[in-house]
């Protein structure tokens, strides 16, 4: 491949283009020293001329000179540029490390979330369908919504059955004090009996004792 196919900047082209002309130049003029001999020796023309080959030699090593400075301090720009992308590039790779790392982790907790024997799931919660019975304004809910509805309805029935339980609790009470109270009327009217069967027995001797 050529090197003209490689380079492509227009600094480093105009670089490597100029060199080949500066490095043609001078063959050009080694070899017209070479043909014209000895420069004491040579015609005036010949030495004007050589003398005109060399300034404009000179003339393009100094635009080759400036044009390499040029190219240099390019490439030191180019390399600075080149390295802040690196580092932005490295940036942007911790950055999608570090998301892919919280993906895995939130995947992960999602998985637990899904895979975590809920309290709610072992509710003795009535069938689907004898809810949607009760409740047929639910038939459309999706599954959370259901799923809450029916939570909704269990927790009605058991304040419910809660509020029976604690009315018949307070009416076993109170059956029970009535039943004591009654208990200890009976007790005070044996005790009452007791006494007057006590008192009566020196009338009943008297009663015995005339017959």
């Amino acid at each position: 491949m050529a090197v003209d196919d490689i380079v492509t900047d227009p600094n480093l082209s105009a670089v490597l283009d100029t060199s080949r002309d500066t490095r043609l130049q001078a063959l050009a003029l080694v070899d017209l020293i070479a043909a014209t001999g000895p420069i004491e020796n040579a015609s005036t023309e010949s030495q004007l001329e050589i003398s005109k080959q060399q300034k404009l030699l000179i003339t393009n090593l100094a635009q080759l000179r400036g044009l390499h400075r040029a190219a240099f301090f390019g490439a030191r720009q180019t390399k600075s540029q080149t390295s802040e992308a690196r580092q932005e590039v490295d940036r942007l790779h911790l950055q999608l490390q570090n998301l892919y790392y919280e993906q895995r982790h939130l995947q992960g907790e999602i998985a637990a979330c899904e895979s975590y024997d809920h309290t709610y799931q072992q509710l003795p919660l009535i069938p689907v369908e004898e809810f949607l019975t009760l409740h047929p304004e639910h038939a459309d809910d999706d599954e959370n919504a259901l799923m809450i509805a029916r939570i909704e309805h269990e927790r009605t029935e058991r304040e419910a059955l809660e509020q029976k339980r604690m009315e018949l609790l307070r009416r076993k009470q109170k059956l029970i004090a009535d039943n004591k109270k009654r208990k200890d009327d009976l007790a005070n009217l044996d005790k009452e009996l007791e006494k007057f069967i006590d008192a009566a027995k020196p009338i009943q001797k008297l009663f015995d004792k005339n017959i």
